[in-house]
């Protein structure tokens, strides 16, 4: 399977949708989405020919941020969406097929047994002109897993006892413990030199250098804008199509949406809703289902109602959703009935499916005697369509919403740590853009101290015991069919304990100029790709 390989042509190769469970997870977006696609070529990317000295302009919808671009800490969609293009791990999985493929390394390592050697491509290079050696990869490895960097992505890779160098081109990976999936979760780590990150972090942070197919020109911090241009000694296996790319950064929808009608930019992610129609004559659109979820975080914390898991499922009970999704989001969702979307290879209808029962809402609401709390929102302009009609499906059960909402850090900001200051958070997310496994998708809310324990106060508990329990004895298996159903069994658990549980899995609409765009399909994660895309223009 070749990176630029259309969805169209996934569903007619034999056996994709047979793949073994410890890969399936990265391969499930490339299967049909159950009513998600809208587009109004039927056909795709059109087959247009792509210039050398072609420039790609594109508009996007989320922000830099509070953090910067090292691969390290970052988790916000714009970095993460740039990184894929600039940044590099031993392997990476392909933003729109999944696929995982060697980048850094030679070949993909073998996953059955407890060590492993990966040998590094040969001249590979990073931006500074720097080789990239056996030292960086082990330094790239040991800050992530340095307890005192807080990596977000520490959990993803705990089964990683320690990197070595053998020679200067070749590393040694030891581990607690053989995983069917290690090829796909050592795509999380990117590799970095040593030198640059030791000699200015913070320069670093702002304009990581990579060894990736392209190079930042401009971060976007004060223009608004980020820019880059094509890295002429990348010898990886996806060369740069375009030779430059501008992002316009624009979060507000309908800016975006005019800058795709005016021709100004020749993609752009998170397409309003209500504007599919209106921008299908302006190129193509398809809204593919991924992970991508709005979620329900509660307090968990003793002294909070919402640790009692009645008022939890209370409040799942009570919301209608689909009025939500009808309404809110015109249909471009589908309501949670597992942890996972229903075209995940992994899904399972869950033991316990929240749908509206306000009879039961009510009862529970009752029980506990609650009769009022905190509703926090994030200000983004699909959740706010959303957030209306669930306060109202709350008040219909019998309950009083003190709403607010902000900006997305601010929200972080204000609760991290802060036990007292959230009874609930409305909030969208998508840790798919680390990868799909199932595992994966899970450690990002119920493994990390970040968000058990500074966010939903949920650590220790008995809930809490049980799940990460399950999370590692599933990552120790190397049976695909036994991985699968401990799996399954975690979403059952997870469906009951509801500590954050995702409300529905929504479409991710995106808009495209088919005939300046050379290879371009749209991805079911957070942001755009351009990796193997070229332009005309």
């Amino acid at each position: 399977m070749t990176p630029q390989t259309t969805r169209r042509s996934l569903l007619r190769s034999a056996g994709f949708l047979t793949a073994a469970a410890g890969i399936a997870g990265t391969v499930g977006a490339c299967a049909p989405r159950d009513g998600g696609s809208t587009s109004s070529d039927s056909g795709g990317s059109a087959a247009a020919e792509a210039k050398k000295d072609g420039t790609i302009h594109a508009a996007i919808s989320y922000e830099l941020g509070t953090n910067g671009y090292d691969p390290m800490t970052t988790s916000a969609a714009l970095t993460v969406a740039v990184n894929w293009h600039t940044l590099e791990g031993l392997t990476e999985l392909h933003p729109v097929t999944h696929e995982v493929y060697a980048a850094l390394a030679t070949e993909l390592p073998k996953s059955d047994s407890d060590s492993v050697e990966v040998a590094l491509r040969d001249g590979a290079t990073f931006h500074d002109g720097s080789p990239v050696t056996a030292d960086d990869v082990v330094f790239s490895f040991e800050r992530v897993l340095d307890p005192k960097n807080a990596s977000l992505y520490a959990s993803f890779i705990d089964f990683v006892e320690k990197v070595e160098k053998k020679d200067d081109s070749t590393v040694a990976i030891s581990l607690a413990h053989p995983v069917s999936i290690l090829a796909e979760r050592l795509s999380v780590v990117k590799i970095v030199p040593k030198a640059a990150v030791q000699k200015d972090p913070k320069a670093f942070d702002a304009e990581p250098v990579g060894s990736g197919p392209y190079t930042m020109t401009d971060n976007g911090a004060s223009s608004k804008k980020v820019a880059f241009e094509r890295f002429e000694d990348y010898n990886g296996p996806q060369p740069a199509k375009a030779a430059k790319m501008e992002w316009q950064i624009i979060p507000d929808a309908s800016t975006r949406t005019n800058a795709m009608q005016s021709k100004t930019a020749q993609a752009i992610d998170s397409v309003p809703y209500l504007s599919i129609d209106q921008l299908k004559g302006s190129g193509t659109v398809e809204s593919p289902l991924g992970f991508g979820l709005l979620f329900a975080m509660f307090n968990n914390s003793e002294d909070n109602p919402f640790h009692d898991v009645r008022n939890r499922q209370a409040l799942l009970y009570a919301i209608d959703m689909d009025k939500v999704i009808k309404d809110g989001l015109a249909g471009q969702a589908t309501a949670a009935t597992c942890f996972v979307q229903k075209d995940h290879p992994d899904y399972k209808k869950a033991s316990t499916v929240y749908s509206l029962d306000l009879d039961t809402a009510k009862s529970l609401f009752k029980e506990t005697g609650l009769t009022k709390f905190r509703l926090l929102a994030t200000d983004h302009d699909w959740v706010k369509q959303c957030t209306p009609i669930i306060q109202q499906s709350l008040e219909a059960a019998g309950v009083s919403i003190e709403f607010s909402e902000k900006q997305s850090a601010d929200v972080y900001n204000t609760i991290d740590g802060k036990p007292d200051s959230y009874d609930v958070v409305i909030a969208p997310g998508d840790p798919s853009v680390f990868g799909t496994d199932p595992d994966l998708l899970m450690r990002w809310w119920y493994f990390t101290d970040t968000w058990t324990d500074t966010r939903m106060h949920w650590k220790g508990s008995k809930g809490y015991e049980e799940i990460t329990g399950l999370l590692k004895k599933g990552m120790s298996e190397l049976d695909a069919d036994k991985q699968k159903e401990i799996w399954q069994n975690t979403f059952d658990a997870l469906s009951e304990e509801v500590p954050l549980y995702p409300l529905f899995h929504r479409n991710a609409p995106t808009a495209w100029d088919p005939e300046t765009l050379a290879g371009f399909e749209p991805t079911s994660l957070t942001g755009l790709s351009f990796v193997g895309v070229g332009s005309t223009k």
